[in-house]
């Protein structure tokens, strides 16, 4: 039995999502199976390709829905789950009982282990750490900035080298070893430090970097990081820089796409009033209600610049 698994790539929650999917699967259904990984990304165009449909039990977790026949299991929490109105309603019809969307989650690995839990009578209490930090880092309920800045806890560690390593080897290493390990032991293996190293060097470049490049005006935070190859940068460093802003929006480069990042200040002072979901979608892009993104075709960078200056304009009530 070969069992492939579609997740969010370079993202804790994803990773973590499809560490608990493997072991329910393999604990409930299929014992024995050989599991493997693909990393989706957003980006402007097709998110899926035909070709990644081609186990005997398919599943996305922590992604957006697909329509293919193919596709066995579906577990999403976002706001923006759907490409189309079409998708929606091929999601309504389904009756499998295996496609589960509930954006009223902070995370997905939390959703897949309650409905494991409470649908199929499965529990994996050695993972219950995991669970816990893919909600802490997927709902940013962090004590202050300072604490998601300064990556003190294995989870930050670990988050900071699946957002910033480069290709899908070294996040997929890291969901076999979360499948049965603790935290800190993953953060601690020789292989995933030698990426840590130099990935926190660069996150402390990236501190001073957009420290010099933002402007913060009437609680937004707007930075253009273009040529400067920050592309996963920490997202809680410009509250830690700004606390006293409420959003933020940025602009970025990496090798798939132009990507305009929109957030909310967690410890914001006054009330995040926007749903980012909802404005990021008016762009093609979507998230949650208090952090969105947009992705844009590879070198779009001034289409990506007009949309995040007027995301910007409207956060600050012009």
């Amino acid at each position: 039995m070969r069992i492939r698994i579609l997740y969010h790539d370079h993202c804790f929650d994803g990773a973590a999502s499809a560490a608990f999917f493997s072991r329910f699967l393999e604990g409930k259904f299929h014992p024995g199976a050989r599991f493997e990984y693909g990393g989706l990304a957003h980006k402007a165009g097709q998110l899926f390709e035909a070709g990644q449909f081609d186990g005997d039990v398919n599943a996305i977790v922590d992604f957006k829905y697909s329509t293919d026949p193919r596709l066995t299991w579906w577990f999403d929490h976002h706001q923006s789950a759907f490409l189309t109105p079409e998708d929606a309603e091929h999601f309504r019809r389904d009756t499998s009982g295996r496609k589960m969307y509930d954006p009223s989650f902070r995370s997905c690995t939390k959703y897949i282990a309650t409905v494991a839990r409470e649908r199929f009578g499965f529990d994996a209490p050695d993972l219950a750490e995991l669970v816990a930090w893919a909600d802490i880092v997927d709902g940013a309920l962090y004590t202050s900035a300072e604490e998601a800045v300064n990556l003190a806890a294995p989870a930050m560690r670990l988050t900071l080298v699946i957002e910033g390593s480069q290709g899908s080897e070294t996040v997929q290493s890291i969901i076999g070893m979360m499948r049965s390990r603790k935290l800190e032991e993953i953060a601690t293996d020789p292989k995933i430090l030698a990426v840590y190293q130099p990935l926190y060097e660069r996150h402390l470049r990236s501190i001073d970097i957009i420290g010099k490049q933002a402007q913060a005006t009437d609680g937004v935070v707007y930075f253009d990081l273009v040529g400067h190859e920050l592309e996963g940068y920490n997202k809680f460093i410009p509250y830690y820089l700004f606390p006293e802003s409420v959003y933020t929006v940025s602009v970025s480069t990496s090798s798939f796409r132009t990507k305009v990042s929109v957030g909310s200040n967690p410890w914001a002072k006054k009330p995040v009033n926007y749903n980012l979901a909802s404005i990021c979608e008016r762009y093609g892009g979507g998230g949650h209600p208090r952090v969105g993104a947009i992705s844009f075709e590879i070198g779009a960078v001034e289409e990506a610049r007009n949309a995040a200056q007027e995301i910007a304009a409207e956060l600050r009530g012009e």
